[in-house]
C-alpha cells in the first residue's frame, strides 16, 4: 500500500471543495438530522460546536486523516515527553509540565523536573498569600493596596487577560495593574493617583534586558525612591526572572525572585512564575484551580479519541478553513466582557507562533500557515464589525465564547447577551435570499419597487463559517481550560503545517534596528547619511517638530 503524505490528503480534500462550497449549511443540516451530534465534542461542562462550518462526513473523516498523515499524535506525544520540540532553539516545550497534576515525573533530557517546579510554585503562593493577607508591607509598614505588573508580550498578556477575565474572584481592598508599552504614559497614567508606600511592583523579565520592561521599571524605582527614599526599593520590588546577579544590582531581595525555565516560550508562560500578579490577585486556591484546568485539557488532547478531541478537532477546522477555502483571518468573539483581552492574547499565542514561512527543516511552507487573528467581545462588535462579517467580501471564519451562567452579573442581561451570540451564529448560517428580504420589505408596507430595489442591500449570503465554544461559567477552571485548549490547536496546525510554533524569529529584526536608532532619535545631531532615505526623512522631520 503506498505512503499516505499529507500532500496527498490535501489534494484530496481539495478535491470536495467544490462541492462542498456549492451547498449551503442549512443545506447539509437538512440532509443530516443527526449534524449537531456529529459535529460536536464536550469536555464535562464544556461545548465545542463546529456544526456550522463548511464540513460534511466525508470531508470531516479525510480530515481525521491528514492528521494522522502529518504525524500529530506522535508529535504531541513527543512534546509531552519534553523531546526537544523547539528544535532552533533545542529546547523542550514543557508548559504543561507547569500544570502537570498527575504525580508523575516529567522528564528534560533525563532530569525530573517536577521537583523544582512544584517548589517555585509553593514558593510563588506563599508569597501571594502574605500579599493578600496584608503580611508584605512597604516600607512604612503598611499592607500593599496595588500591584503593578512590569513586562511585555507573553509577561503582560497573559496575565493582565486573566485577571481582568476573572476580576469577580479578586479581593476589593487590592487591585492589579499592568503596564507593557514602552510609551511613558502607560506608566504615567497607571501611577497616578497610586500611593507609593502601598505599591508593589512585579518585574518580569526572563533576561531582565528587555527594552520596554526595564525601562519602564527604571521609572517605577525612581517613583518609589523619589517618594520613599532608596532604602525602600527592597520593600516594594519583586521580580520573575533567571538573572538573579542584574536583579539584586536593580535591588530586589532574593527572596521575592521567582524563576522559571527556558523550556517555557514567553506565550505560554502565565502558567509559571508569570502568574504571580494573577496568584495575587484571584488567591492561590483559585490559582490551583486554573492550573487544573489546563491539566484537564491536557489530558483530554492526549486521550481522547480523535473525533472527539476539542483542540485536535479546533486544529483541523482552522487548517480546512486556512488551506482549503482560503480564509486569511480568523475572528474570536467571547461574549463576556471580562473576556476582552482574549482575543489579544490569542493573538499572540497563534500568529507569533504559526507566522512562519519555513518548515522545521528550513524549507519554503508548502502551503499559507498562520492566520490574522482579531477580535472584541460581543456585543459590542456586532455594533462595529460585523457589518463586514454579514455582507462583507473577506469572509473571516468566527469562534463564539460564552457562558451559559453569569458570574457577578445580572441574569436578564445574561439571557440578552447569551441570546445575541446565539442569533449571530444562526444568521451568519441561514443568510436571507434576495426574495426573503423583498417579502419582508412589503410587509413592512413599502412599495413593490421599493422592496425590489432594497432587497440586494439586505440580503445576506449566509454559509459563514463559525464555531461555538459553550461553557457553565467563566470561572479559574473555565479560563485554564479555554487557553489549554487554544494552545494545542496552535500545536495541530503547526504539526500539519511542519513548522515550529515555540520560537519567533521574526520579531529580533525590529528589536535590533530599535537598539540602533534610540541614541540617534533622541541625539539631536546625530548623522543621518547611513540611514536608508525614509527613516532618514522621519528622523529630520521629528527633529524640526521638537524644534
Amino acid at each position: 500500500m503506498p505512503e499516505t503524505t499529507p500532500a496527498i490528503i490535501f489534494a484530496e480534500l481539495a478535491a470536495r471543495r467544490a462541492a462542498l462550497l456549492a451547498r449551503s449549511v442549512p443545506d447539509l443540516f437538512a440532509s443530516d438530522p443527526e449534524r449537531f451530534e456529529r459535529f460536536h465534542a464536550g469536555l464535562d461542562d464544556l461545548l465545542y460546536d463546529f456544526s456550522k462550518q463548511r464540513l460534511d462526513a466525508d470531508a470531516f473523516a479525510v480530515l481525521l486523516r491528514l492528521a494522522e498523515a502529518a504525524n500529530v499524535a506522535a508529535k504531541r506525544d513527543a512534546m509531552f515527553r519534553g523531546e526537544l520540540v523547539n528544535t532552533t532553539e533545542r529546547r523542550a516545550a514543557l508548559h504543561s509540565a507547569l500544570r502537570n497534576f498527575s504525580g508523575e515525573p516529567v522528564l528534560v533530557e533525563g532530569a525530573d523536573v517536577m521537583p523544582e517546579v512544584e517548589a517555585v510554585r509553593a514558593k510563588m503562593l506563599e508569597f501571594a498569600t502574605d500579599i493578600r493577607e496584608g503580611r508584605v508591607r512597604g516600607a512604612l509598614g503598611q499592607p500593599m493596596t496595588d500591584v503593578v505588573n512590569i513586562g511585555i508580550g507573553g509577561s503582560d498578556l497573559g496575565p493582565a487577560m486573566a485577571a481582568r477575565a476573572l476580576a469577580p474572584f479578586g479581593q476589593a481592598n487590592l487591585r492589579a495593574h499592568f503596564v507593557s508599552n514602552v510609551d511613558g504614559a502607560d506608566i504615567a497614567d497607571t501611577l497616578r493617583g497610586l500611593d507609593p508606600a502601598r505599591t508593589l511592583f512585579i518585574i518580569s523579565s526572563k533576561t531582565f534586558t528587555t527594552q520596554e520592561t526595564m525601562t519602564n521599571a527604571q521609572s517605577a524605582r525612581a517613583w518609589i525612591v523619589a517618594a520613599l527614599g532608596e532604602g525602600a526599593v527592597p520593600d516594594h520590588f519583586a521580580a520573575v526572572s533567571t538573572q538573579l546577579d542584574k536583579v539584586a544590582a536593580f535591588g530586589v531581595d532574593h527572596d521575592r525572585v521567582f524563576g522559571f525555565w527556558d523550556w517555557v516560550g514567553g506565550r505560554y508562560s502565565i502558567w509559571s512564575s508569570i502568574g504571580l500578579p494573577l496568584a495575587i490577585a484571584v488567591g492561590a486556591e483559585a490559582y490551583l484551580e486554573f492550573q487544573r484546568g489546563g491539566y484537564e485539557v491536557d489530558r483530554h488532547f492526549r486521550e481522547a479519541p480523535p473525533e472527539r478531541n476539542i483542540p485536535l478537532l479546533m486544529g483541523l477546522v482552522s487548517v480546512w478553513n486556512r488551506n482549503l477555502l482560503g480564509y486569511a483571518s480568523q475572528a474570536v468573539i467571547p461574549y463576556d466582557q471580562r473576556l476582552g483581552r482574549f482575543p489579544a492574547y490569542l493573538q499572540q499565542l497563534q500568529m507569533e507562533s504559526n507566522g512562519k514561512s519555513v518548515r522545521r527543516d528550513g524549507a519554503p511552507v508548502e502551503r499559507a500557515s498562520g492566520a490574522i487573528v482579531w477580535g472584541e467581545p460581543g456585543t459590542n462588535g456586532q455594533h462595529a464589525f460585523f457589518q463586514l462579517l454579514h455582507q462583507g467580501t473577506e469572509i473571516s471564519p468566527i469562534d463564539f465564547l460564552v457562558a451559559a451562567v453569569p458570574t457577578n452579573a445580572d441574569a436578564h442581561h445574561h439571557d440578552l447577551l447569551v441570546a445575541n451570540c446565539f442569533a449571530q451564529g444562526e444568521a451568519l448560517m441561514r443568510g436571507r435570499s434576495r426574495n426573503e428580504a423583498e417579502a419582508i420589505t412589503l410587509k413592512q408596507g413599502a412599495s413593490a419597487a421599493e422592496a425590489a430595489r432594497l432587497a440586494p442591500h439586505k440580503s445576506f449570503s449566509g454559509s459563514r463559517p463559525t464555531s461555538t465554544l459553550l461553557y457553565r461559567q467563566l470561572d479559574p477552571k473555565t479560563l485554564g481550560r479555554l487557553i489549554a485548549l487554544y494552545e494545542h490547536k496552535v500545536f495541530v496546525e503547526a504539526a500539519i503545517w511542519d513548522i515550529n510554533p515555540f520560537d519567533q524569529w521574526g520579531v529580533e529584526l525590529g528589536k535590533e534596528l530599535a537598539s540602533r536608532l534610540a541614541p540617534i532619535v533622541a541625539d539631536g545631531q546625530a548623522d543621518l547619511s547611513a540611514l536608508d532615505r525614509s527613516t532618514a526623512g522621519l528622523i529630520a522631520h521629528m527633529r524640526t517638530l521638537r524644534g
